[in-house]
């Protein structure tokens, strides 16, 4: 059975940082790729980045670019999102998705980051 774990979310100030981390378990081989999602109250999921295992490529949102990193983490299917400069509308839950070949998707609960002074 897979199950995805998302952690780290929390309350920082603008400027702070987080890091949030993700395990997908119950997969027999490695996830075709790990991305990372927020959504706001009121406003739909969108895409904050993403990376393939088979290359290791990224991509990020536009609004995130330069300011939040996603890598691999030290374990088979986990995956870590590095975010620094946090602004308020950064705000939202954050959900990780574990995508199995060739695009069956697993989700998380979700971990709230909360932005604000």
């Amino acid at each position: 059975q897979v199950q995805v774990v998302e952690s780290g979310g929390g309350l920082v100030q603008p400027g702070g940082s987080l890091r949030l981390s993700c395990a997908a378990s119950g997969f027999t081989r490695t996830a075709y790729t790990m991305s990372w999602f927020r959504q706001a109250p009121g406003k739909e999921r969108e895409l904050v980045a993403a990376i393939t295992s088979t290359t290791g490529t990224t991509i990020y949102a536009d609004s995130v670019k330069g300011r939040f990193t996603i890598s691999r983490g030290n374990g088979m299917n986990t995956v870590v999102l590095q975010m620094i400069s946090l602004k308020p509308e950064d705000t939202g839950m954050y959900y990780c998705k574990a995508v199995r070949w060739p695009s069956t998707e697993y989700w998380g609960q979700g971990t709230q980051v909360t932005v604000s002074s």
